[in-house]
């Protein structure tokens, strides 16, 4: 005996906007995660002499087609020059490496891997 349902095609597509919507707002919380713990470990590794280096981070997130990009930068015009290995260089600060930016997502890329994957857990 068969029974007419209706609706069933509404429904699903329903479930699947809900989904999609809370998949997107998981992976925006994940790369936000993400970028600040990495940056607060390149933060630390960052020379200081008058802060303008460590006030010109910044934390951006776009999206490139499919795919959700993050990035960490310094706005510092002579960012470039104090993060090359190639520009040999004397710190004041103990925790100042060349290469901060780097060295700090490596350093917390264990870290970053637990926040992701708690981040999309359901």
């Amino acid at each position: 005996m068969g029974i007419k349902v209706s609706g069933v095609r509404d429904c699903i597509n329903r479930l699947n906007t809900i989904v999609g919507d809370v998949q997107a707002r998981k992976s925006v919380r994940a790369i936000q995660s993400a970028l600040l713990i990495g940056g607060v470990r390149a933060a630390l590794y960052t020379p200081i002499d008058t802060s303008t280096l460590l006030n010109s981070q910044y934390c951006e997130m776009f999206v490139n087609g499919n795919r959700l990009m993050g990035r960490v930068g310094y706005s510092a015009n002579y960012a470039v020059y104090v993060h090359d290995p190639n520009y040999p260089m004397k710190f004041r600060r103990a925790t100042a490496q060349k290469e901060f930016l780097y060295k700090g997502f490596e350093d917390e890329k264990a870290t970053i891997d637990q926040a992701v994957h708690r981040e999309m857990k359901l």
